[in-house]
C-alpha cells in the first residue's frame, strides 16, 4: 500500500473500517440463525471510540457495556474469536459461554463485558487502584452508555476515583438512546461532562463523528489519567439501529434517522483522509475490501466451529478442585435407594 504519510489517522481509519464491517457480519450471523440469543447490540455508529481505544497501552485495563464489540477489537481483539464467541462455539473468547454481552480476556486487559447498565464501572475502580499500588504506568477505562448516566454506581466510582487520585477514565458513549427513550427524555439536564466535573475529574465533550477529535481530546485525558487525575469522556453518537438486533426502532422518525446517519464516523474519517491527499483513493478501497475479506472469513470460521461439549457446562462456573455436579436424576435416585430400607 502507497499510503503518503505516516499518520495515525489511516491506522484508525482502518480500524472504524474493520468494526463497521465485522458489526455488519455479525448482523448476518444473527439472521443466519447463527448467533447464541437473540440480543446483539451493534456498536455501528460509535466507531469513533478508536480515537480513544488507539491511545491505551499494553497492560492497560477497560471493562464494556453490552454494546462493546468495537471497543475490544479496538484492542487488538481476534475477529474469528469475537464472531465465534457470539455464535456461542467453543472457539470463543470464553468457550462460548460469554456470548456477545460478556466476552472477556485478561490478556487484552479485557476484565469484561456486562449485561447490567453500569455494571462494569466500579471494576476499573479495583484496576485503578491495583495499578496506583503497585506504581504501574496503566490506565483502568470503562466504556458504556448513555443509559449508565443515570446509575447511582457511576457516581460513587467517580467520587472514590478523583478521591483517590486513581488511574481511571470514564468514557461514556451517548448514543442518544437508552433502549428506546432518547436521552433528553431521561435526563433533566444532559450536559454529562459538568457532572464529573462536580465530582473533580476533568470532563471533556467531543463529537464522535470525528476520530480525529476524540483522539486529541482523550490523549489529554489519558495523559493526566496516567499522572493520577481521573477523567470523563462523553463522546456523542447516533446509534444507526435499533438497541438490538431485532428492534427496528419505531420511536424514531424517518428523518431524524437521515440525519442521525450524516453523523457517519467512518465516512467522515474516509472523506477527510482524500480530502487531505493522506492516501489514495484506490487504496482506501483496498483497506476496505481487506476488512471484508477479514470479516467474511470469520464469520465463515464461526459458523463451521464446533459447539461446546456438555461435558464443559459445569466448567469455569466452580472454584477449581471443585466435583462436577451430578445429574438431579441420580441424585434423587441415590436419596431413594439409601432411603429403602
Amino acid at each position: 500500500m502507497t499510503e503518503r504519510t505516516n499518520s495515525g489517522a489511516v491506522a484508525r481509519y482502518r480500524m472504524m473500517r474493520r468494526i463497521r464491517t465485522f458489526e455488519e457480519r455479525v448482523g448476518e450471523l444473527f439472521l443466519k440463525g447463527e448467533s447464541a440469543g437473540s440480543m446483539l447490540h451493534l456498536s455501528i455508529g460509535e466507531e469513533g471510540v478508536v480515537g480513544l481505544t488507539d491511545l491505551m497501552r499494553a497492560g492497560d485495563t477497560f471493562t464494556t457495556h453490552h454494546r462493546g464489540h468495537g471497543v475490544f477489537l479496538g484492542r487488538g481483539a481476534d475477529p474469528a474469536r469475537m464472531m465465534a464467541e457470539i455464535a456461542g462455539k467453543e472457539t470463543g473468547y470464553c468457550r462460548g459461554k460469554g456470548g456477545s454481552m460478556h466476552i472477556a480476556d485478561r490478556a487484552l486487559g479485557h476484565l469484561g463485558a456486562n449485561a447490567i447498565v453500569g455494571g462494569g464501572i466500579p471494576h476499573v475502580v479495583g484496576a485503578g487502584i491495583t495499578a496506583r499500588n503497585r506504581r504501574q504506568d496503566h490506565v483502568s477505562v470503562a466504556f458504556f452508555g448513555d443509559g449508565a448516566m443515570s446509575q447511582g454506581i457511576l457516581y460513587e466510582s467517580m467520587n472514590m476515583a478523583a478521591l483517590w487520585h486513581l488511574p481511571v477514565l470514564f468514557c461514556c458513549i451517548n448514543n442518544q438512546y437508552g433502549m428506546g427513550t432518547r436521552v433528553d427524555r431521561s435526563a433533566g439536564r444532559v450536559a454529562f461532562a459538568e457532572r464529573a466535573r462536580a465530582f473533580g475529574l476533568a470532563g471533556e465533550t467531543v463529537d464522535g463523528a470525528d476520530v480525529e477529535s476524540v483522539y486529541q481530546a482523550a490523549h489529554t485525558l489519558m495523559a493526566s489519567a496516567r499522572s493520577g487525575q481521573p477523567g470523563f469522556l462523553e463522546i456523542s453518537a447516533f446509534r444507526f439501529f435499533g438497541h438490538a438486533r431485532m428492534d427496528k426502532s419505531p420511536y424514531r422518525t424517518p428523518e431524524e434517522e437521515a440525519e442521525g446517519r450524516l453523523r457517519d464516523p467512518v465516512a467522515r474519517a474516509r472523506a477527510t483522509l482524500d480530502a487531505e491527499d493522506q492516501v489514495s483513493p484506490a487504496d482506501l478501497d483496498r483497506i476496505d475490501a481487506e476488512a471484508a475479506t477479514e470479516m467474511d472469513a470469520a464469520l465463515a470460521s464461526a459458523i463451521a466451529a464446533p459447539a461446546p461439549g456438555m461435558q464443559t457446562m459445569f466448567e469455569d462456573v466452580y472454584a477449581p478442585g471443585t466435583p462436577a455436579p451430578f445429574a438431579q436424576a441420580d441424585r434423587l435416585r441415590a436419596i431413594l435407594y439409601e432411603a429403602a430400607p
